[in-house]
Formats: C-alpha cells, structure tokens, sequence
C-alpha cells in the first residue's frame, strides 16, 4: 500500500519519500567512495614507479588503469622523479637497439613506461611542458631501429602512438619542434621498416605535418627532406602493389595531394608522381572509397592539368595530352574508376 502511494505521488509530482531519497544518498556516497578508493590505488601505483623493486608492476598496472582518473597525466608530470624514472626505463634500452637484441619482456616493460608518457601527451595542459622539455627526443631512435622482431614493432608502434597524440591537435608549436629536431628521417625509417601498423601511424604523423602550413612550407623548403619523403612515399606506392592497404593508401594519396598545394613541391611531382597512381592500378582498391577517390582526381588534376598558351592568348586545360575538358573527364573517370 505504501509503495502504491509513493507511486502516485510520483506521478503528481509529489515529494518522494524519505527512505527513496535515503537510498540514492546512499548510492552517492557508495560511488564517492569508490572514487576516492580508485583515486588512492592509481597515487600508490605512481609512488612505487620509483621503487625498482616495485616498478614494474606500477607500470604494467598504471598503464591498464590510465584513464580511470583525469588528473592522471598531471599527477605524473608533478610527483617527484616519475618524469626522470620513464625516461631511466627508456634510456636503459639503447644498448639493446644495436645489435638488435632487444628481449620482448624489456620491450614490454619500456612501452608500459611509453603509454603513461602517451597519457601526458593527450592532455592539454602536460602536453606543452613534455614538448618543452623535448622528451619525444628519447623516442626517435626507436622509430630508427630496421628489425622485423615483434619486440622492436612493439616498440616502434608504441613510441610512433606518443607522438602521433601530440599532432592530433593543430598546434604550430609542436610542428616546429618535430622539425627542429630532425623527426622527418626517423618517421621514414618507420615508414619504411614498420609492419603495417607501424606504416599507417608514421605516415598519419607524416601528413599531420603537412597539413600545417608551417610543416608544408618547411619541408618543401628543404631540398633534402623533400625529395626524402618524395622518395619513400613512392616505394610505398610501390609496395602496396604486392601488399594492398587501403588506409595506407588513403594517408599517402593524402601527404601527395598536399604537397601539391606547394609551388615547389608541385613542380617535382609533375615529373616524380609514381605512374601507378595515373594509370588506374588501384582502381579496386578505390572503388568502394568516394572520399580517396576524390583527393585522387584533386591530386591528377594538380599535377597534370597546367594551363597551356594558345594562339590568340588563350589558354585551356590540358590533361594527359587532352586539349578539352571533354576528353580530359573521359581520361580521368577511367584513371579514378568513377565519373567525372
């Protein structure tokens, strides 16, 4: 009976009674302490980082429980030494690297210590102060590392993750920091030693880059870095021949179409773009993709379309030898394998 009639005055609007109101106090209070008892395991974790004893336990547990408390990121940055440990654990490896004779369980235990940096990188405010303490440093030359082991692919993909949360966000800053420390080779030594996980995260940090005004104009700017990234993104047009990919695909149709945004960098792929991209090679591969199929025939346009003087000063658009949109379209739709 008395449920009945909480029930009706529920549904006037009434007031509930007492013992409801006590129980979601209650719940509140319940979910408050097991915040509270979440909160106080994750700041033991982080002090026995610095335990060697202790360490490596902290970093397997802290690295499945990262994202249980916001502040996460903060409170590893402040507390006293954890910063210094994480790069201790990283550093320790170096010897590893060559000869490759890098353990898994080594690479299992620096890339626990590459998540928790990961962690910091992805929140705004420790973002900056891990740039401006340069610590991506102690990551290239993990990215430079040529084995095939599961323990260095391990390892490159991790620490290829830390850097790619940093250029998520459109900061110049951080751009010019990549550049200024000379990340370009060791992000084409990932793209060209990596499996394919490695290869998409190194080249989506590539094109991240680019799609920075700053990144663009820097890298076409220099002779060597440009014609070094020309270079490897062809052998992987090439590669995808034997090896198809259509998020690889994506992501390099993705760093030619920008470059082609450059004066310069337009100039070179006029006479380098690999003929596989021109010749309907990955038509298959594009068919079920409208979005690449379109920064495709934005790309064949870029490249071959210039305008030719006639007499008379007039000028038209020729593509692939085609001196009219006409014939120019009928090229293009069967290059990109849909109509224009």
């Amino acid at each position: 009976m008395a449920h009945q009639s909480w029930n009706r005055n529920a549904a006037a609007g009434g007031a509930s009674p007492s013992w409801a109101s006590g129980g979601a106090a209650r719940r509140g209070d319940q979910a408050a302490d097991n915040k509270n008892c979440k909160r106080k395991v994750v700041e033991k974790l982080v002090l026995d980082i610095g335990d060697p004893d202790l360490r490596e336990n902290a970093l397997h547990e802290l690295s499945k429980k990262r994202y249980q408390l916001r502040y996460l990121p903060s409170l590893l940055w402040s507390s006293f030494g954890t910063i210094a440990v994480l790069l201790q654990e990283i550093v320790s490896i170096y010897p590893t690297l060559s000869p490759p004779n890098l353990a898994l369980a080594q690479s299992n235990k620096v890339c626990n210590a590459l998540v928790l940096l990961q962690r910091v990188a992805s929140h705004p405010e420790t973002r900056v102060s891990l740039v401006n303490a340069c610590i991506p440093l102690y990551l290239y030359p993990f990215l430079s590392t040529t084995s095939k082991a599961r323990s260095f692919e391990h390892l490159r993909l991790t620490s290829l993750s830390v850097i790619r949360t940093l250029v998520k966000v459109d900061d110049t800053a951080v751009i010019c920091f990549l550049l200024s420390t000379e990340a370009i080779p060791p992000l084409l030594c990932a793209m060209e030693n990596g499996f394919e996980l490695s290869k998409s995260a190194a080249i989506s940090i590539l094109q991240r880059i680019l799609l920075n005004d700053v990144g663009l104009e820097r890298i076409c700017a220099s002779p060597v870095q440009f014609f070094a990234v020309n270079r490897v993104l062809g052998n992987m047009v090439g590669a995808l021949t034997l090896q198809p990919s259509s998020q690889l695909l994506e992501c390099i149709i993705g760093c030619y179409l920008r470059l082609s945004d450059n004066e310069m960098g337009l100039k070179v792929l006029r006479n380098s773009l690999p003929d596989m991209l021109k010749d309907g090679t990955f038509n298959n591969s594009l068919r079920e993709d409208p979005t690449t199929r379109r920064c495709l025939q934005k790309l064949l346009y870029n490249i071959q379309g210039p305008l030719l003087p006639l007499q008379g000063g007039r000028k038209i658009w020729t593509y692939a030898g085609h001196q009219n949109w006409t014939q120019c379209n009928q090229h293009l739709s069967t290059i990109v394998g849909f109509p224009v």
